[in-house]
């Protein structure tokens, strides 16, 4: 699912103590994070970040060369003409730039940086979906609403599709039932949008950040009241960085979302894919569909682009942000609309990374539930024999993957797992929420590492326009970039050494931490297999030393690699 700004907790009680505690967090100017802090050293500046300059000098002591390293980003889209993008975007030499031709015969005309398997051959775009627990619903109803599971004899996949039916369903009724509190987040968001007229004409001007409200000092009661409500509740969700219209956007987008959800029970959910995309979804065969507009508008490609320039924007130009990997390609596979993806589109799109040389894809979405799951099966399968890297966002549900659901997902229909993927949760700073981000997804089992997820500053369309984000959405292409710097520095590292040097060089945390969703104390190891923070520095430094052949597991092996057995002793690091 795409990142909202207004995240994972019931809005409804988040806005509803928001306005009663207003007088109190009026007064309140937040430390400001620095731009950057992901990258910075615990010890050197006190930020929770990954060392990663500290990674670069270890390199450059040892006198490493980079290779370049080809990593598909699996998402919205991206703004190919950003100014610290431009220059990383992975180029199909094969191909013809705007002649309309195939020129390399893999079926997708002019794929010069990607493809968009979201789009028509007409131009058009899907940029709005409905949800997956929707289309299970009311997909299924007719065939499995009347069954009683106690007199059918199903077959093990005849009796995954009746307990997924089943759940959504319960998910439908619940979310249908939900009438009151979309009344008073509608009321809210009303207020909001009074509020904000109000804050244009005192400010004289349409656009603002939030953090510019920190210092105004309204003199008219309604002015302070405008102020409160709408400051208040960016402070609280880490958007003081975003506009009042992106915020606000993103308010209506959500609320829009619920208002949908609540009646999907009785309304089946609108065909936006198949009414542009026109293929035949059924049939996993007919692939050849979409077109190569990466970009299609400035809100489709924000998610994208903000991934993208975590993992490879430019770096050392002086242009807003740097990224992780300095010797990185961005492939861009557009298949994630505003709402839910289709499975058949991920695997698609899975596979032509692979087919088209990616070594690392990042995959920065999910949902909780997977009808095509056996598509995606084999679309893992098929990266892990050709010795691709799979990067995971655990979710920002703020929920227990061991007991829950986020597709996709590792664990294969058969019972065996994925050995070439990494699901990752976020991890924050005292200065931005604490060392484990409230939202975040967790699972000591499911759960593989920890990465900075929190007021992350990256990349935006616009050309040079640059944007604080938040979620596991941005803490997988972290570690999708320091997979991609290791590769490029360590060129006969598998996959499969990729994974496990990252997990066995992670930081393990000593402090107490809060578990996610609930703010229970905890500990890291109770969150994830390794217990730890990814470190760029300490990956480098194991890195160098594996010696001998490529150690490549196939997915398909029914066995449990040691990357993916639980690591109980993670390094430790004075500070952590």
């Amino acid at each position: 699912m795409k990142l909202k700004a207004l995240l994972n907790l019931s809005l409804f009680s988040y806005v509803f103590l928001l306005l009663q505690l207003q007088p109190i967090f009026a007064q309140t100017v937040p430390k400001e994070t620095p731009k950057g802090w992901h990258l910075l050293d615990k010890t050197d500046s006190g930020y929770w970040g990954i060392s990663l300059d500290k990674a670069y000098s270890f390199l450059k002591a040892t006198n490493r060369k980079s290779k370049p390293v080809i990593v598909a980003v699996i998402d919205s889209g991206i703004d190919t003409t950003h100014e610290d993008l431009k220059s990383v975007l992975w180029t199909n030499s094969k191909e013809i730039a705007g002649n309309s031709k195939d020129d390399d015969n893999n079926g997708y005309i002019d794929d010069i940086h990607g493809w968009n398997f979201i789009g028509g051959k007409d131009g058009r775009n899907v940029e709005k979906d409905s949800y997956e627990a929707a289309r299970v619903y009311h997909r299924f109803k007719n065939e499995l609403e009347n069954i009683d599971p106690t007199l059918v004899k199903f077959s093990a996949e005849g009796y995954a599709k009746y307990e997924m039916w089943k759940r959504a369903k319960q998910e439908i009724t619940t979310e249908s039932q939900a009438g009151a509190e979309l009344v008073m987040m509608k009321r809210v968001y009303t207020n909001l949008l009074k509020s904000d007229s109000i804050l244009k004409r005192a400010l004289g001007r349409d656009t603002f950040l939030g953090k510019e409200l920190s210092t105004f000092s309204p003199t008219e009661p309604d002015q302070k009241r405008a102020k409160n409500a709408l400051y208040n509740l960016m402070l609280n969700n880490d958007a003081l960085e975003s506009t009042n219209a992106s915020f606000l956007g993103e308010f209506g987008s959500y609320i829009e979302g619920q208002e949908t959800k609540t009646k999907a029970a009785d309304q089946a959910p609108y065909p936006y894919r198949s009414e542009i995309v026109k293929d035949n979804y059924d049939d996993k065969n007919d692939r050849f569909y979409g077109n190569n507009n990466l970009m299609v508008s400035l809100s489709a490609a924000m998610h994208g682009t903000h991934v993208s320039g975590i993992i490879g924007a430019t770096r050392g130009n002086g242009k807003g942000m740097d990224g992780i990997a300095d010797n990185v390609q961005i492939m861009t596979l557009r298949a994630v609309p505003d709402g839910d993806e289709h499975d058949k589109d991920i695997a698609l799109a899975i596979r032509y990374a692979v087919d088209n040389g990616a070594q690392i894809i990042n995959m920065s979405f999910g949902k909780s539930y997977s009808p095509e799951k056996k598509w995606i099966d084999e679309a893992v399968a098929y990266a892990a024999s050709k010795d691709v890297l799979l990067v995971h966002a655990a979710g920002n549900d703020g929920k227990n993957l061991d007991t829950t659901f986020n597709f996709p997902t590792p664990n294969f229909l058969d019972s065996k797992k994925a050995a070439n993927w990494i699901t990752v949760g976020a991890s924050g700073d005292p200065t931005a929420g604490g060392i484990t981000a409230g939202f975040s997804n967790y699972g000591k089992n499911e759960v593989d590492v920890f990465a900075p997820g929190v007021k992350i500053y990256s990349t935006i369309p616009g050309g040079n326009t640059y944007q604080f984000l938040q979620g596991t959405s941005m803490a997988s292409p972290v570690v999708a970039g320091l997979a991609a710097l290791l590769l490029e520095y360590f060129p006969t590292l598998s996959a499969i050494q990729l994974k496990e040097v990252i997990e066995r060089s992670g930081i393990l945390v000593s402090d107490t931490v809060r578990t996610p969703g609930t703010g229970t104390p905890t500990t890291m190891l109770n969150l994830s297999r390794t217990g730890g923070i990814i470190n760029a520095y300490e990956a480098v430094r194991l890195a160098s030393t594996y010696k001998g052949e490529r150690k490549i597991i196939a997915a398909n092996k029914n066995e449990v690699p040691s990357s993916q057995k639980p690591i109980t002793q993670p390094k430790k690091t004075k500070g952590f």
